[in-house]
């Protein structure tokens, strides 16, 4: 089962992931019979059901369709999920959410952008760019653009903008004609054994690119001189020797206006509202992008502009004189770095609580001690638990692993609860919540106490 067309009824195993959801939604838009099953509700599950699409939400062999062309599943389901099981011992066409992605881009003009971090809001900004200025494209994004509040958009024009995911070598399937690199720093351990492999998957994924396609990667990555295509474009923040960068830069009332400067171009005057440094040399990323796709100057500036950033990516969740809650995916030791010196570069005169939720016990375990590293960058920190996605307890490797590593003064562990009660107590004036487990769903209580 090769031809999209002939795929008029699927089903997805995790249908409530990022990821998997956006294809869900394409699928949806060609009228095809889209199902699903996943294990908890959510909003973005209650959006697919909304949307007329049937999920259920317990793993039930007699609750799932027999009749269907094609069943796909994250990696992130057991491969002893009792539904997978049925559909493999039965024959189906099952497959992973990668080659579906692949399937999709053979035949299109593709930028595909990966990296270990920084990905989601470089996707988000890129689509965002050529559906604002009327160039057009189809998106998969990894989050939710707030602009639409969707992780999936379609069009006439055969462009797809799409997360190029490592996790499980799965970007590999992809082959674009613009590829973006944002990081290569280690991650996904459990898959890949090394920091050096992780590399070599990069450099693997920039060899993907077309012949005549284009490369833009951050300055400085490591093993850069293996990253080549046709036309290379290396971007920074801030860096004179960097192909495209940042001058002028100013901060006014927690947004930031800058020039953008380019090998033989120069963008004046360009308005960024979303907060964060990093979040500049993302859109230096997505403005390249753009120029190199030959969008107006002018167009582009009223994109960016219009770009209200990425749900859970330096998201504020409250912003008054008194309080300020910030909400973001953060789960690595250079996205904490990364959104801890953005929050500091907005408000440098306030205390800094940061509430962490750790994910996965062998990130933890791979990455201790640049988490310790980046975490003791806040004034005051709790951790809470380890959330384990798909992964069973490792021997030794808690939240405690993390905080005897801390050199901070103000440190603590508490659960849920106790983390909220604590906040009631001390209304704390300024608070970043950071994880990729279910932190996200203690926003909103932790916004109503500072309300109140």
């Amino acid at each position: 089962m090769h031809k999209l067309n002939d795929i008029q009824k699927i089903y997805f195993i995790g249908i409530g992931g990022i990821g998997m959801s956006a294809l869900a939604r394409y699928f949806k838009s060609r009228g095809a019979a889209v199902s699903g099953y996943d294990k908890t509700v959510t909003p973005l599950t209650k959006e697919l059901e909304q949307q007329g699409i049937a999920i259920h939400y317990e793993e039930r062999v007699d609750l799932i369709p027999k009749d269907v062309d094609a069943v796909v599943y994250t990696p992130a389901i057991p491969s002893n999920h009792a539904e997978l099981v049925y559909y493999r011992e039965h024959q189906y066409t099952v497959v992973k959410r990668s080659d579906v992605l692949q399937w999709i881009t053979e035949g299109s003009f593709n930028i595909c952008v990966g990296g270990t971090h920084g990905k989601t809001t470089v996707t988000s900004m890129i689509a965002h760019l050529l559906r604002h200025s009327g160039y057009g494209c189809n998106a998969f994004l990894g989050g939710i653009a707030a602009n639409y509040n969707t992780n999936f958009w379609s069009s006439e024009r055969n462009v797809v903008v799409v997360e190029a995911d490592e996790y499980d070598r799965s970007f590999l399937k992809l082959v674009p004609d613009i590829a973006v690199v944002t990081a290569i720093d280690p991650d996904h351990l459990d898959i890949y054994g090394t920091p050096e492999e992780v590399e070599n998957a990069f450099v693997q994924f920039a060899g993907k690119v077309k012949p005549g396609g284009c490369l833009v990667t951050k300055k400085g990555l490591s093993r850069e001189s293996e990253l080549n295509a046709s036309h290379n474009y290396r971007y920074a923040y801030h860096q004179s020797d960097a192909d495209v960068t940042t001058i002028g830069l100013k901060v006014e009332n927690g947004s930031y206006t800058f020039d953008v400067q380019g090998p033989t171009w120069v963008i004046k005057d360009i308005t960024l509202h979303m907060g964060g440094l990093h979040n500049i040399e993302n859109a230096v990323a997505a403005i390249t992008v753009a120029k190199h796709l030959g969008i107006d100057d002018d167009k582009i500036r009223a994109a960016v502009a219009d770009f209200k950033g990425v749900r859970r990516r330096f998201e504020y969740a409250l912003k008054n004189a008194q309080h300020v809650v910030i909400d973001d995916y953060a789960h690595h030791p250079e996205e904490l770095r990364a959104l801890i010196s953005g929050v500091r570069s907005i408000f440098n005169k306030q205390s800094l609580t940061l509430v962490f939720q750790p994910h996965l016990f062998s990130r933890t375990n791979d990455l201790a001690d640049g988490f310790a590293e980046s975490l003791d960058m806040a004034d005051q920190i709790i951790l809470l638990p380890i959330y384990p996605a798909r992964e069973l307890p490792m021997p030794g490797v808690t939240s405690d692993m993390l905080l005897q590593r801390m050199k901070a003064k103000h440190k603590m562990i508490l659960e849920k609860q106790d983390m909220l009660n604590w906040i009631k107590e001390n209304k704390p004036s300024l608070v970043v919540m950071a994880g990729a487990g279910d932190i996200d769903a203690l926003v909103q209580p932790v916004k109503a106490i500072l309300e109140q």
